[in-house]
C-alpha cells in the first residue's frame, strides 16, 4: 500500500512540475544541424551579427538610467532563436525579440544601465544565449558614473 501512494505521490509531483510550460519555443522551430560528429552545413546554421559589439555611454550621473539598442541581423539559412540573456550585473537589464528572426532580417536587444549607486568607471557584459555557433555571444556596456557636486 505504501508502494502505491508513494507511486501517486511521485506522479502528482511530476505533473506539477510540468504545468506552466506553454510559454517555451516549441523544438521544432528551433533548427540547429550541428551533430556530436561534427558533421554540419554552416549555410544552414542561424548566425547573429551584431552592428557592433560594445556600447560607451560615456560620462553618466549617478542615479541616472541610460538605454541604447544593439541592432543584428540573422545572417544564417535559418530561424534564430535567442534563448535568453544573461547579464553581469542586476544593474543592467535587457530585452530581446521572443520570436523566431528569419534569415536576413533585422532585430534589435534594448539594453538599460542602472547608475544608481554605482560610481567611476563601470564595464558591464551581457550573454546572448542563442541557438548559433558558438551558442554564447558577448555584448559590452561601458559608462563612467559621476556623483553630482551638492551646492
Amino acid at each position: 500500500m505504501k508502494l502505491f501512494q508513494r507511486i501517486v505521490i511521485v506522479s502528482l509531483l511530476f505533473a506539477a512540475s510540468c504545468a506552466g510550460e506553454s510559454d517555451k519555443i516549441p523544438a521544432g522551430v528551433v533548427n540547429i544541424p550541428n551533430s556530436a560528429s561534427g558533421n554540419s552545413n554552416p549555410g544552414q546554421l542561424p548566425a547573429i551579427t551584431f552592428d557592433k559589439m560594445e556600447h560607451d555611454f560615456g560620462k553618466v550621473i549617478q542615479g541616472e538610467i541610460v538605454s541604447y539598442s544593439f541592432k543584428f541581423k540573422n545572417t544564417g539559412g535559418s530561424d534564430l532563436v535567442i534563448a535568453n540573456i544573461s547579464t553581469s550585473c542586476g544593474c543592467t537589464a535587457s530585452s530581446y525579440p521572443k520570436d523566431p528572426v528569419k534569415p536576413g532580417a533585422e532585430e534589435k536587444i534594448e539594453v538599460s544601465f542602472n547608475s544608481a549607486g554605482r560610481q567611476g568607471f563601470q564595464n558591464k557584459t551581457l550573454t546572448v544565449a542563442a541557438n548559433t555557433q558558438p551558442s554564447n555571444t558577448e555584448l559590452t556596456v561601458k559608462a563612467m558614473v559621476i556623483i553630482p557636486e551638492k551646492e
